[in-house]
């Protein structure tokens, strides 16, 4: 996946990571590939399982392994030292940290002594309350000292962070996909009226409101089905929950095909930054429903948002929405091909992969690019 890159090619770029599976982990490869491929020296930093470090390895892409766990606890000064000594051997001209856990050592490790990139992908203070989630935002604010530019996936995250007092100079570049993996081909709509939702079995994913809101679709849809694709902590306690007509298929290493065998993609998240699944689920000529969380509106075209967006923690209108659409194939069809255009035009990968080398470009002096002053308002 080749675009038109702003690095000097000499330019080595660290990114560092944590989780390993997912929206980030895959996030991560497609930038990491798409810039190897326009000529930077690219390394990861990541532990040694999961899908990351084994779709890098298969790319040619130089991992560093970094073993370290996905939330913070009593290892976090060894997997910082850790870290520093990585950041040490790969030598970086800039480190690009990807969610709060990378986010978070990265910073400690560097203190701001080589240009870092800090991309969020969902704040973490939106993951918990109370004293712990207090502790996330008073940290985000300290740890915007040390950083030289926080990315933001969509202008809702970017004012997210604003609201926390999160301060210092931020860009906002939009997820994107491969829109060529990602294509309305192969399988089409299954025989049975097919919901599919993909995503980690996690309370931030929402699975639990929807197997909430399944009911009533089951009584007015009595043939439809819902398959639920990914693995997670909430598996057991979501499979307990589940009613008939409902099917956990584990993970799977590619979602396209689900994707497409799909009639409707659901994603009833509590909180994002910007998901992929819906537009994955998209690029594969699928229509989407989705909560209105940060960068669900940004991410659908504008006639899909009355279909396609209802509240979060809202099993009812999550269910009214899905029998809706399993019951209009038409308009099915119409918001299938609108939006395979939209991600074409605002969500391919190789145009997020260009936006991030412009700003990896300012920061190391080689092009300029638009920043903003994230400053609370």
């Amino acid at each position: 996946m080749r675009h038109s890159g702003v690095l000097r090619a000499a330019a080595t770029v660290l990114h560092i990571s944590q989780p390993v599976d997912g929206g980030v982990a895959r996030v991560v490869v497609d930038l990491a590939t798409a810039q190897a491929a326009a000529g930077t020296d690219v390394h990861v930093a990541c532990p040694r399982e999961g899908f990351l470090p084994r779709a890098l390895a298969a790319a040619g892409i130089r991992v560093h392994p970094w073993e370290a766990t996905r939330s913070p606890g009593p290892r976090l000064r060894a997997e910082t030292r850790d870290l520093k000594r990585v950041i040490d051997a790969a030598a970086p001209a800039l480190v690009h940290a990807h969610s709060a856990k990378a986010g978070l050592a990265a910073r400690l490790a560097l203190r701001g002594s080589i240009p870092t990139v800090f991309q969020p992908h969902a704040w973490s203070f939106e993951a918990v309350g109370g004293p712990t989630g207090l502790l996330a935002r008073l940290w985000e604010r300290h740890a915007a000292r040390w950083t030289t530019r926080t990315v933001c996936v969509s202008e809702a995250e970017l004012a997210t962070g604003r609201r926390a007092g999160v301060t210092g100079p931020c860009s906002v570049v939009p997820n994107g996909v491969d829109t060529a993996r990602f294509a309305p081909e192969g399988h089409g709509p299954a025989r049975v009226p097919l919901v599919v939702c993909v995503g980690r079995l996690c309370r931030q994913k929402g699975q639990d409101v929807l197997l909430r809101a399944w009911p009533a679709v089951a009584a007015r849809v009595p043939e439809a089905r819902l398959v639920l694709v990914g693995d997670g902590p909430d598996a057991a306690r979501l499979r307990e929950r589940a009613g008939p007509r409902v099917a956990f298929v584990g993970a799977a290493a590619d979602a396209a095909p689900w994707y497409r065998a799909a009639d409707v993609v659901v994603l009833p998240s509590r909180w994002e930054g910007m998901a992929l699944a819906p537009l994955e689920a998209m690029a594969c000529g699928r229509p989407v429903v989705v909560t209105d969380v940060d960068g669900a509106r940004e991410s659908l075209p504008r006639d899909h948002r009355p279909h396609a967006l209802v509240p979060p923690e809202d099993p009812e209108a999550l269910a009214r929405a899905l029998i809706a659409l399993l019951r209009d194939g038409a308009l099915r069809d119409a918001l299938g091909r609108r939006g395979r255009l939209h991600v074409l035009d605002h969500h391919d990968a190789r145009r997020a992969a260009a936006a991030i080398d412009a700003v990896y470009g300012e920061l190391l002096g080689t092009a300029p690019t638009e920043r903003r002053e994230c400053t609370t308002t």
